[in-house]
């Protein structure tokens, strides 16, 4: 497995506990709910990539793609209501959120005032 599949990967409903909830209390990581159709979501997807290779390994992203069934089920445990949403989880726990395409510079604030990690 390359560096940059360690870090930013797909998850579905069934692996999120251990690949995001779990994984999170080594490392912080970023959530994108996105969807296909959703127009922000692909101007935030090499965004979102960008910054996780700014953090070099101090941040995780985790792409769950809620056009699937069953990946429905966590965005309405989270009470997602708009697209792209991004949750950062730590310790296993959602810390912040923010929903719609941003840029670097706030992506990259985002972080560090939610996880106090720069990168």
């Amino acid at each position: 497995m390359t560096k940059a599949a360690e870090l930013i990967f797909d998850v579905d409903l069934e692996q999120f506990e251990e690949k995001v909830l779990i994984a999170s209390k080594d490392t912080p990581i970023l959530v994108d709910l996105w969807a296909e159709w959703c127009s922000p979501c692909l101007v935030i997807a090499p965004i979102l990539k960008q910054l996780i290779e700014e953090y070099n390994g101090e941040l995780k992203l985790a792409k769950v793609e809620v056009d699937e069934d069953e990946n429905m089920k966590l965005a309405g445990r989270y009470q997602v209501r708009g697209f792209p949403t991004v949750l950062l989880i730590i310790n296993g726990e959602e810390t912040a959120r923010f929903s719609g395409a941003k840029s670097l510079s706030f992506l990259r604030d985002f972080v560090e005032e939610h996880s106090g990690t720069s990168a």
